[in-house]
C-alpha cells in the first residue's frame, strides 16, 4: 500500500466532511471523488439523520458518477473516504465501475472502537470491501488519521 501526499490531502478532506456531518447531527463519514487528472469531481457526507439509512456519501458518489461520468472516467477515478465502505456502498462502487478506493479507517477498526465503548454492532455485517467487490484496488487504513476519526466516532456517541 502506497499512500502519497496527494492521497493524504484528499483523505483529510474526507475526514473534514465527516466532521461537518457530525457537527450537523449526522454520523461522521465523508467521501471525495477525484478524477484521473486529480480534480475533485464530487464530495459528500453522511445524511442519514432524517431516517434514510442509505444516504451514505459513497453511495451518493456512485449515483452521481453513473449520471455524470463515462465508464472510462469512472474506472480511472479514486474515491477517498473517512471510513471503509459498508457492503452496500462497496457493491454500488463496483456496479458503476468506479476505480480505486482509499480509506482512512477500516470497518474492523470502527467495530473494535464500538465494542470497546459498549455500542451495539450495526445491523449489516462489516465485510471488507475486497470481500464484496474483489476486483477493486483498495488502500487503507491510513494510521496517520486513525486518532482523528476515532475521536469523531467517540463524539458521535456522546462519550
Amino acid at each position: 500500500m502506497t499512500i502519497s501526499d496527494v492521497d493524504l490531502a484528499h483523505l483529510a478532506r474526507a475526514v473534514e466532511l465527516a466532521r461537518e456531518a457530525l457537527d450537523d447531527g449526522d454520523e461522521p463519514y465523508g467521501s471525495v471523488l477525484v478524477d484521473a487528472a486529480g480534480q475533485v469531481r464530487f464530495e459528500d457526507r453522511n445524511r442519514v439523520k432524517d431516517g434514510d439509512e442509505t444516504r451514505h456519501p459513497e453511495l451518493e458518489i456512485a449515483r452521481w458518477s453513473a449520471n455524470h461520468l463515462t465508464p472510462a472516467e469512472r474506472a480511472a477515478s479514486t474515491v477517498y473516504t473517512s471510513g471503509e465502505h459498508c457492503p452496500m456502498c462497496a457493491a454500488a462502487h463496483a456496479w458503476v465501475g468506479l476505480g480505486r478506493i482509499v480509506y482512512a479507517t477500516s470497518s474492523a477498526q470502527t467495530g473494535a472502537w464500538l465494542a470497546e465503548w459498549g455500542i451495539p454492532a450495526a445491523p449489516v455485517a462489516p465485510l471488507p470491501i475486497t470481500t464484496v467487490a474483489p476486483g477493486i484496488p483498495v488502500d487503507g487504513p491510513v494510521p496517520e488519521l486513525a486518532d482523528e476519526v476515532r475521536e469523531l466516532q467517540r463524539r458521535r456517541f456522546g462519550l
